[in-house]
């Protein structure tokens, strides 16, 4: 990390960034960073600022070398950064840039932008009213964002896990309209048409409160069409609502003993947008064979198989480079061996009892890297295991902060990137990258390896406080 040294010398760079590459006279920047009376050395200062920001942002350039990031443009300063290497600009881009094609390709674009967001714009100057007025601006644009990765994945046939969001986004923002219609959209287009129609009439109470005026038009043709049940509604006709191409498909390999077992899962992926049936094995050797074979990107495997029982092929499985994710199958299957799987690297159990949509979620979130470990099994584990001390535990979790210790013990819990980001208040892009830098740092596999983690080391269980 850089160091960009105190507050003040921050905000230099802070205003050339939101500049956005034009350059900002040395009166501007004394006069925006001392409002009112700047001091008599306030020159000087800023040269100061300058040339130490310039040994920060370019370390390998020679002591009088000129400078090509921070430069001077008289009668100031600018910062001549590459759009990519400045995330406010990036986000800009990716925002400002023309609907696409397609709502998976949409819904990509607005994921990447939203993943750069790191909480309020410019919080540590808010002070500061040009760090205001852009923290505002940048604000607009991620609910812009927000609501066009919305509208993708309603298209997407996603309308059901976006209603609690939207729902936030409609009550934390009111006055959108666009908040509204995609709330009361992906209410219907769930099943909820009662819902829907009240959300309608949530958006025209607050409407004629706020502003004595009746709903935009937009949401009253919405209103009318989902009142007179309009086939352009019915998610079946949504664009993007087309079976997955190929290339998009998550490729699922199916390892079971049971010849039944494996013909009911391969159709329940042959019927699936998005999923594909990619090939099958009835033990663990042949699983290992077909997956070397046909690399796919998930493996439902059976724990308990004859030959080579599923817990040794998954970790075979695991030890080939770039392998697939694994998720186990169980009918009961014992505690031994089923916490041996998480300390493998699998990324959680599915009970062969479940219904086929929650088999289908759990390929998702697998795939997806987010929590996937059933509730029964999981309270069985957690019960059997707690408070087991392993003293090979990685020594790191000494030196977690706070808050990532606290990030730990939610996905101990078992909960979502989602439920995580809505537990600590966090922008739910900032919960993934975290976890992901927590496995990366702990030399893990998958998070359900957190899980373990907690209960050997004992920041997590039965009694343990969590968040």
């Amino acid at each position: 990390m850089l160091d960009l040294g105190g507050r003040r010398q921050r905000a230099v760079l802070a205003r050339l960034v939101v500049a956005g590459g034009r350059a900002v006279p040395v009166g501007t920047l004394i006069g925006e960073l001392w409002p009112g009376e700047p001091p008599a050395q306030a020159l000087a200062t800023i040269q100061g600022y300058v040339s130490r920001l310039r040994r920060a942002l370019e370390p390998g350039r020679a002591p009088r070398g000129e400078a090509g990031v921070l430069v001077s443009a008289p009668p100031g300063y600018a910062l001549r950064a590459e759009p990519g290497q400045v995330d406010s600009w990036r986000f800009e881009a990716l925002v400002k840039s023309p609907a696409q094609a397609s709502p998976a390709a949409e819904w990509e674009l607005m994921e990447t932008a939203l993943g750069l967001w790191r909480g309020p714009a410019l919080a540590e100057f808010a002070d500061l009213p040009w760090a205001a007025a852009e923290a505002a601006r940048l604000e607009e644009l991620r609910l812009v964002a927000a609501e066009r990765r919305a509208a993708a994945g309603v298209a997407l046939g996603r309308s059901a896990p976006l209603v609690a969001d939207l729902e936030a986004h409609a009550t934390a923002h009111p006055m959108r309209e666009e908040a509204w219609r995609l709330l009361a959209l992906a209410l219907y287009r769930a099943g909820r048409q009662g819902d829907a129609l009240a959300a309608v009439r949530r958006a025209r109470g607050l409407w004629r409160e706020e502003l004595g005026l009746d709903l935009p038009a937009a949401l009253r043709r919405l209103e009318s069409d989902m009142l007179a049940q309009a086939p352009h509604l019915d998610p079946a006709s949504a664009p993007g609502n087309e079976p997955a191409v190929k290339g998009e498909e998550l490729r699922v390999v199916v390892a079971d003993d049971q010849a039944l077992v494996r013909t009911g899962l391969r159709v329940v992926l042959e019927n699936e947008p998005g999923l594909a049936f990619a090939g099958e094995a009835e033990d663990g050797e042949q699983a290992i064979g077909v997956v070397r074979a046909v690399r796919p990107d998930l493996v439902l495997l059976d724990i308990q198989m004859p030959r080579l029982d599923g817990l040794t092929a998954a970790r075979r499985i695991l030890a080939e480079p770039a392998p697939p994710k694994v998720v186990m199958m169980t009918t009961f299957g014992t505690d031994e061996n089923l916490y041996a799987a998480l300390r493998a690297g699998v990324s959680g159990f599915v009970l062969k009892t479940s219904p086929p949509e929650q088999l289908v979620a759990a390929l998702r979130a697998a795939a997806a890297g987010d929590a996937l470990i059933d509730p029964a099994v999981t309270t069985r584990l957690i019960a059997a295991f707690a408070g087991r001390f392993d003293p090979k535990a990685p020594p790191e979790l000494a030196g977690l902060s706070d808050r990532h210790l606290d990030m730990v013990k939610l996905v101990a819990r078992g909960l979502t990137d989602r439920q995580i980001a809505a537990t600590l208040s966090l922008p739910e892009p900032e919960v993934s990258g975290a976890v992901a830098g927590l496995l990366d740092r702990l030399g893990l596999f998958d998070r359900a390896q957190i899980v373990v983690l907690a209960y050997e080391s004992g920041l997590a269980g039965r009694t343990g406080s969590v968040p």
